[in-house]
């Protein structure tokens, strides 16, 4: 996908990329010609649903950039989020245990998103030291995300 300057006819460029904070990511390109910019902020919906798949979203570590293949390229600070994938080795994360209680209200949320928001909360458990979803993690989960 490229970004086009509509008056130009342009590539637009890679200016910057903000980290996540508090689950929102912005990124601002701008036309090498007359200096346009566009901006692009995802809410923290957003960038958990894109991390859910396994992908790590922020700047890239020196250690990632010169292993990196693909650099330049405007996504090459989004790897596997593992974090044996960050050691460069290829695994499962760690598995996380359910309460009864919180799977009770995991089945509760629309079917077509619940695998995405059960990896999105397994993720945010593990983040945060935990090897057991209850619901004191699924509160803490939920106003992460701002849902």
């Amino acid at each position: 996908m490229k970004f086009l300057c509509v008056p130009c006819d342009s590539p637009m460029k890679l200016q910057t990329v903000g980290p996540p904070d508090r689950g929102s990511l912005s990124i601002v390109y701008s036309c090498p010609e007359c200096g346009y910019e566009i901006a692009m902020l995802t809410n923290a919906y957003e960038t958990q649903a894109v991390q859910s798949l396994g992908v790590r979203i922020g700047p890239e570590t020196s250690r990632e950039a010169s292993a990196d293949a693909g650099a330049g390229c405007p996504f090459a600070s989004m790897i596997p989020a593992t974090e044996d994938a960050q050691r460069g080795q290829v695994g499962e994360p760690a598995p996380v245990r359910w309460t009864a209680a919180a799977e009770a209200r995991l089945a509760k949320v629309p079917a077509f998103v619940r695998p995405m928001a059960k990896a999105g909360i397994e993720r945010y458990a593990r983040d945060n030291g935990c090897s057991e979803v209850d619901e004191k993690i699924l509160e803490a989960a939920r106003e992460f995300f701002g849902m």
